[in-house]
């Protein structure tokens, strides 16, 4: 086995989900990523703790999810609940034959299967209630959308999910400091200037706890505070499908216009999916010093350094603007220079600048500083 495979497991099992004696922890594989499934477990074995675990397959949940009736996924999502209420801690390993391969399922079929399978086990139980993290796997299908060979895919893969995060955990606390006394926020850019507030909102560190590969800062807009226009350069994908070139613009927190390059329909229905789906349920910062290109995968791409996620749909409880919905679509803007540029004030102050931090003491989040 892969020395790599075996550190990041040990990482995941003893620092991402901190896992004790006699916790239970399901560890769900889907497509590929066996090699890290072995690993996980013989960690979760040493740790003294109690493996569950669960392998899928994209194809399978597509002609599942393709037949399926309300009734059928309510009833699976509580054989699944059910189990997910007795864990202590998950990890999913997402090894992706193809990106694509719900695509082609219509979107209230899709609508189905979030609210009643995901959502009640994801969303209600396994986010709130365990230690969670979910990482990607390395494998062809990835590298392609990297544009890259098999080979240097996955030693950037293990570049970026090996990162030191404990340094990455300290070096966030100056910026956390400030978003959490700061009140008014605007981001400029092409495209984009929009001001929103975040005042009395937590902000929160992700540093290798909840996703891997990690390093972002969030927290949420106040929610009826958006106003302006923000335009993201990051393809985004969702439920299969690749959006490109989106462009939002708000009124007192709500999307009143909506574009995206040939698929202004099939944009507008997904955030009209439900109520809340048309506001802000998250505002981020990427950080990741090793991430600094889009591929096409939200838990790479919202890492970017120099970036910024907006995301529609639902709030997590821990930065919480009271936002509800079954969306939560991470959308991302890359501001460094060789994207586009672009500035974040925070009450009329420049904190940030094509991607990198201005003020003295947020300088040790830039990428430099980091690896």
């Amino acid at each position: 086995m892969d020395k790599r495979i075996e550190v990041l497991a040990h990482n995941l099992i003893n620092y991402s989900t901190h896992l004790e004696a006699n916790e239970k922890i399901l560890i769900e594989v889907f497509d590929d990523g066996l090699e890290l499934g072995k690993a996980l477990v013989r960690e979760t074995y040493k740790a003294g703790a109690i493996p569950f675990l669960t392998v899928k397959m994209q194809e399978l949940q597509r002609e599942l999810v393709l037949g399926a009736q309300k009734e059928q996924m309510q009833l699976i999502a509580d054989y699944e609940a059910m189990r997910m209420r007795e864990m202590d801690a998950y990890i999913a390993v997402r090894g992706s034959n193809n990106v694509s391969e719900l695509s082609d399922v219509p979107q209230d079929r899709m609508k189905l299967y979030q609210m009643y399978w995901l959502k009640p086990v994801h969303g209600d139980i396994r986010v709130p209630c365990t230690k969670w993290c979910i990482l990607r796997y390395p494998n062809s299908a990835m590298a392609q959308l990297a544009n890259m060979s098999t080979e240097k895919f996955t030693d950037y893969f293990f570049a970026v999910c090996n990162l030191d995060y404990r340094k990455l955990n300290e070096a966030m606390t100056p910026l956390k400091t400030l978003m959490e006394k700061t009140d008014t926020v605007q981001i400029k850019g092409p495209g984009t200037d929009i001001k929103f507030s975040i005042k009395n909102m937590p902000a929160i560190k992700c540093s290798g706890e909840c996703n891997i590969p990690d390093g972002e800062l969030y927290t949420a807009p106040v929610k009826d505070s958006v106003n302006g226009t923000i335009t993201y350069n990051t393809p985004a994908v969702y439920q299969g499908v690749t959006f490109t070139n989106i462009s939002l613009i708000f009124k007192n927190g709500k999307i009143i216009k909506a574009t995206a390059a040939d698929k202004n329909v099939e944009l507008n229905k997904i955030l009209d999916t439900d109520a809340g789906a048309r506001y802000i349920g998250e505002f981020s910062f990427g950080l990741n010093p090793y991430i600094t290109f889009p591929m096409k995968d939200t838990l790479f791409d919202e890492k970017i350094s120099g970036s910024l996620h907006f995301t529609p749909g639902c709030a997590y409880d821990d930065a919480d603007n009271t936002n509800r919905s079954s969306v939560h679509w991470d959308l991302v803007l890359v501001q460094t220079e060789e994207h586009g540029g672009g500035e974040i004030y925070f009450d009329g102050k420049l904190i940030r600048k094509n991607g990198l931090f201005v003020p003295d003491e947020l300088q040790c989040l830039n990428p430099e500083n980091l690896k």
